[in-house]
């Protein structure tokens, strides 16, 4: 390896260990070019599948007004190859998909014109799409090699959890699975202080060092007042990949309802059959559902599994969506900003169905959710829900067997507190 420093030439001979400096650059003996140049050695760089040593390589993102055609054309590529390139590869890749923003890579020839061979378009950070044009013109999507990392993290509570994870720098999406996890199990939005909590998860890392968020929660175990929670990850079905949290004792967490259709602020307004409005000169004016307000854009979703059986726009209820559970419970869900089911589709619970808007009668953003009991509307509140189905029978003692070491590593996860209490105790013993 050469470099030329202020007119004196550094030659690194790995072999011989020696540097000579002369002032003179053409003094050089050409064997001592030929060892430093044989001892150099460069490393091989690989990413998409591809050793980026081989070609000249071009990183950009998708700007305004660009086309997958005017990317090339920018790059020497001519309309007659950009034509026969999308016409053969458009039943991998629609090239008209491209957003902006979103990177690619041009992988080009070591000429002088630098021709493009391959170009490659990234839609998230976990996948590619390959247009390789530099023998046969082909296109596939593939994933970079992802690392799982299972970490632990223990909280306690100050104001809410995602404060409490916020502080210590976690992600909120952390609290948004928790808070999945304990829908039916604990009220998120009545948390007490000093509730604590654990969990076990796993982030995923691409190509060993670009964070790509939070996988899963593989346990979990929280402490509300003063009564403890577990919630354990098990696979139900391993054909299709079914999962669920179940606790300690294999009961599921989960009710055939969630309590909330979205992600709320606060409840503007209880299901009350005797609410009585100013407005309308004090008379009764029944509130037959449950106000969640949220801001707009906020997705709803189903509270259950079930049938769409309307979904349609009124004047009162603005755009709305009603979904049959069975034959005893509906649901119904007002005021959407827009509508993403149709009549006769089949969702499950968590499905977004919609996205919370001010559409029909309503003062603010919010969704009333309105509940049927056997054809009567009633206070979800109020009713003893049914529970979701339990882990089969002939699962259970597998189920049992599985988390024991996972509950011995959760239950030897420390609190912050627990540790102060072990620092203090230490130095007391230090100092007798």
């Amino acid at each position: 390896m050469r470099r030329l420093v202020k007119g004196c030439v550094i030659v690194f001979t790995a072999a011989l260990g020696l540097t000579s400096c002369k002032d003179n650059s053409k003094e050089q003996s050409s064997a001592d070019l030929a060892i430093a140049e044989k001892d150099v050695v460069i490393p091989d760089v690989y990413e998409f599948g591809f050793n980026l040593n081989d070609y000249i390589v071009k990183r950009d993102t998708v700007h305004s007004g660009d086309s997958f055609g005017q990317i090339l054309e920018r790059n020497n590529i001519g309309f007659s190859k950009i034509y026969q390139i999308a016409e053969k590869t458009r039943d991998s890749f629609d090239i008209r998909k491209i957003q902006i923003g979103k990177p690619y890579t041009l992988l080009c020839a070591k000429d002088s014109l630098e021709t493009p061979k391959c170009f490659i378009y990234q839609p998230n950070k976990e996948e590619y799409v390959v247009v390789n044009f530099q023998d046969s013109i082909h296109a596939y999507t593939s994933r970079k090699p992802i690392k799982y990392v299972e970490k632990e993290y223990s909280g306690i509570i100050n104001s809410n959890i995602s404060q409490t994870l916020a502080d210590d720098g976690l992600s909120l999406i952390l609290a948004y699975k928790m808070s999945d996890i304990y829908a039916w199990t604990i009220d998120f939005t009545r948390l007490q202080k000093g509730d604590r909590f654990k969990v076990i998860y796993t982030d995923k890392y691409i190509d060993d060092t670009i964070y790509a968020g939070i996988d899963k929660i593989k346990a979990a175990y929280f402490e509300h007042n003063t009564e403890p929670f577990y919630a354990f990850e098990f696979e139900t079905d391993s054909v299709i990949g079914t999962t669920d949290f179940y606790n300690e004792e294999a009961k599921t967490l989960r009710r055939a309802f969630l309590k909330a259709p979205v992600e709320y602020k606060r409840i503007s307004s209880r299901f009350n059959l005797n609410r009585r409005i100013a407005l309308y000169g004090n008379k009764v004016r029944p509130h037959k559902g449950t106000d969640f307000a949220a801001n707009i854009g906020t997705p709803i979703v189903a509270t259950a599994n079930g049938v769409v059986t309307k979904s349609s726009y009124t004047g009162g209820n603005g755009n709305y969506v009603k979904i049959r559970h069975n034959k005893v419970y509906e649901t119904q869900y007002l005021h959407m900003q827009k509508r993403k089911v149709k009549v006769g589709e089949y969702v499950k619970q968590g499905d977004v169905i919609g996205w919370v808007g001010m559409t029909g009668n309503t003062s603010g953003p919010h969704v009333c959710y309105r509940f049927w009991k056997n054809g009567e509307q009633v206070d979800p509140f109020k009713q003893k829900l049914p529970a979701a189905e339990p882990i089969l029978e002939n699962l259970k003692d597998k189920y049992l067997e599985y988390i024991k070491p996972i509950k011995v590593q959760m239950d030897a996860i420390p609190f912050s507190e627990d540790n102060k209490l072990k620092e203090e105790q230490n130095l007391i013993t230090q100092a007798y």
